[in-house]
């Protein structure tokens, strides 16, 4: 075989082997199919979502102050304002990430009432922070605004992902593209475990700047907004309007003292746990 036909067939096997390493191509997302989709890292694309799982605005008690934040935040962004990424933290169960999805849903309908474009919300897994460049590029040149939502978001030990997510955010030099804004949830305040930042304080050379490197990560979050375990009222206010919701026929006296014991069960108050008392007595009730 000539020489030349062996270099070309060696150039070609190489072309090959770097198109099957090489990623997905990208897929133009159809935008109108849905208003909700989940970004998938793996086939890099967005999978439209054909019903959020979701509770109506109304129905969450006890959280009116950070409702009326991150509403008035995220209407201001719909409507072409200024706005901050915002950092929902605190308790377990207290309705962070129910308030991201009813927000959109509320701030989404008044777009249309308005007519204005839909504000369509993306949902990215923690597992694939490390992707977000290519979904912004996704979002970049698309004629929607979008609400970019990453839930129970928490970096461990040796976890060097959060580098991506800062960068996106504000230091890189595209940085977070006019039309998408980001929100995320999580139980730590600083998105890192405290032994996470004990670590680096120890092992570093210079304690301070390194403990600082990974605590600045929660500053690009413009809005802090923190959830607290609830009162025994707030509890019951909870169950009360889900109940009125669902038309659940138990009387007040009853409902107080099965609610208060199925706390007590649970060792814990939040709107997590009077869901479940309410899924529960609407099975018991056949519902």
């Amino acid at each position: 075989m000539p020489a030349t036909d062996t270099r070309d067939a060696l150039l070609a096997r190489i072309a090959d082997a770097l198109e099957r390493m090489s990623p997905p191509r990208m897929e133009a997302p159809d935008f109108e199919a849905a208003d909700a989709f989940v970004w998938s890292a793996a086939e890099r694309r967005l999978a439209p979502v054909a019903k959020v799982s979701r509770v109506d605005m109304g129905l969450l008690k006890g959280i009116d102050r950070s409702r009326d934040t991150l509403l008035d935040n995220t209407f201001r962004f719909a409507r072409g304002k200024p706005a901050n990424n915002a950092l929902l933290w605190g308790a377990r169960g207290m309705g962070k990430s129910s308030l991201v999805k009813a927000a959109h849903a509320t701030v989404s309908q008044a777009m249309v009432e308005e007519g204005r474009p839909k504000l369509k919300l993306v949902e990215i897994h923690r597992e694939d922070i490390e992707t977000l460049p290519a979904l912004m590029s996704l979002l970049r040149a698309a004629p929607f605004p979008f609400l970019l939502f990453c839930d129970d978001l928490s970096f461990d030990l040796e976890d060097t992902s959060y580098k991506s997510l800062k960068a996106v955010l504000e230091g890189g030099i595209e940085g977070r593209p006019e039309n998408v804004l980001f929100y995320a949830t999580s139980n730590r305040r600083h998105l890192l475990a405290r032994e996470m930042i004990e670590n680096e304080r120890s092992t570093a050379i210079n304690p301070g700047e390194a403990v600082e490197e990974k605590v600045s990560l929660s500053d690009r979050f413009g809005l802090w907004l923190g959830f607290h375990r609830c009162s025994q009222e707030e509890f019951l206010a909870m169950v009360s309007g889900y109940a009125e919701h669902f038309g659940l026929n138990v009387s007040p006296e009853d409902l107080r003292r099965d609610a208060l014991e199925w706390a007590t069960t649970r060792g814990s108050r939040s709107g997590r746990v009077a869901w479940q008392f309410i899924q529960d007595l609407a099975g018991r009730e056949g519902m």
